[in-house]
């Protein structure tokens, strides 16, 4: 379950988002505060989602209505399972990107200068027919995963998935680490610069954790209720946490030497993945360019499975959900999340440029999905969820679900209460801010 758990945190938002998030704001300096994020704010706040999840051995929804005797606090349940389903639709669409380059790899349709490169990803997710296809094929993968279940689905998926995808990540960072030139890039994740550290910096790194681990999705919840009553609740959050980490470290690893190898800027954004590392991939091994095409396939292999382990933990919120409160069999609920979350998906895909109505406020329906439930309600659900548990929620319960029953130790209980009583909520509020531009 902890390999699952992983898999749900760890995805696009490590291999995909990390590293250009660490290419735009100075690379090291940025990754120590990223570490320091993650420790004072995400391990704290998985920590609460676990404690609900547990103690309330249900759907995100029904847990959070059982700690909260049906009161208000109910709806910060169903605010993380609607962000859960929201995230699945247009998540399954970069999703499906990640399959397209598989294709594209394994056909030979990558190999080509840096105008190419970008004009190939320009059309295809412009096109109105293979990206739908694509989103649609990557959920009905991940709901062959669901319908089997957690022990018989996710977690027998998760064991082979998750130890996969490291292994290709090694195999991918050594023979990227190998360029020649790679020791900037290596210098460029390890030697930190602080005089690049300003404000964004911290409020960047502060939002990655935050996105990165997964918190206020319904995921870590929806997880946490089906662990046992000896799961050490508190270790867990931290080898969730070393893992996912440990994972993004690896991506910089994996990219950074490569990029800069061939002169290729860290700071190239969003783009890095699917416009700029074919070049990457293309130059570096021109020499050779059968282990180009071989690098190229592992890589965005190794992509998909990020995406679907992720995919996998989102479509189970609202499949818990949907068969818990609506009384269906977990086969109807998982097809009508992967029915419903497809029609999301196809319009989501289409927005972003073969049809041009599907825009709101000047923004696309993907950019708005993402808007939504990135910089509205994963900051609103965490920073609500902080509150519900260390100030509603009664002490007894969460030390109880803290040190088992007291059969483990109570040692960093006062440590863990007085982050998710004040240090959480706070930086997730000056995070929420920020990203509204109020400061």
């Amino acid at each position: 379950m902890i390999l699952a758990t992983a898999g749900g945190a760890v995805g696009l938002g490590n291999i995909w988002r990390f590293p250009y998030m660490a290419g735009e704001n100075g690379g090291a300096a940025f990754i120590l505060i990223y570490l320091a994020c993650v420790f004072l704010l995400g391990i704290p706040c998985m920590l609460s989602e676990f404690i609900i999840g547990r103690h309330g051995s249900s759907n995100t929804f029904r847990a959070y209505s059982k700690l909260s005797g049906g009161n208000a606090w109910r709806f910060v349940g169903l605010l993380g399972v609607l962000t859960g389903f929201l995230i699945t639709g247009y998540y399954a669409v970069v999703s499906g990107w990640c399959l397209q380059y598989v294709y594209a790899s394994v056909m030979g349709e990558l190999s080509g200068d840096a105008s190419y490169i970008g004009t190939y990803f320009q059309e295809f997710s412009q096109d109105p027919l293979r990206p739908v296809c694509w989103t649609v094929a990557i959920l009905l993968i991940a709901h062959f995963v669901i319908i089997h279940g957690v022990r018989g689905g996710i977690e027998k998926a998760s064991k082979w998935m998750m130890p996969t995808l490291f292994v290709l990540l090694l195999v991918i960072v050594v023979a990227s680490c190998l360029l020649p030139g790679a020791g900037k890039g290596m210098e460029f994740l390890f030697m930190p610069d602080f005089a690049k550290v300003d404000k964004d910096v911290f409020l960047g790194a502060l939002g990655q954790s935050f996105y990165s681990l997964s918190i206020a999705m319904g995921c870590i919840c929806t997880y946490a209720s089906y662990y046992r009553r000896q799961t050490n609740l508190l270790q867990s959050a931290v080898q969730v946490s070393l893992v996912d980490t440990f994972i993004a470290i690896l991506a910089g690893l994996m990219i950074f030497p490569a990029a800069f190898s061939v002169g290729v800027s860290p700071d190239s954004g969003p783009s890095l993945i699917f416009i700029t590392l074919p070049n990457v991939f293309n130059q570096a091994f021109a020499a050779v360019p059968a282990v180009g095409w071989v690098v190229a396939l592992m890589f965005y292999a190794l992509l998909s499975l990020a995406a679907l382990t992720s995919l996998m933990s989102l479509h189970e919120v609202s499949t818990a959900f949907f068969y818990e409160e609506l009384h269906l069999s977990r086969a109807k609920g998982a097809v009508l999340v992967t029915v419903s979350t497809a029609v999301i998906g196809a319009f989501c895909s289409l927005s972003l440029g073969a049809v041009d109505f599907l825009t709101v406020g000047g923004k696309s329906l993907f950019d708005l999905f993402d808007f939504v439930t990135g910089q509205l309600f994963l900051p609103i659900g965490g920073f609500l969820t902080c509150l519900f548990v260390g100030w509603y929620v009664p002490r007894k319960i969460v030390r109880d679900e803290f040190t088992n029953w007291g059969t483990v130790s109570r040692q960093f209980f006062g440590i863990y209460l007085f982050a998710v009583r004040y240090i959480c909520p706070l930086a997730i509020l000056v995070v929420f801010l920020h990203q509204l531009d109020i400061i």
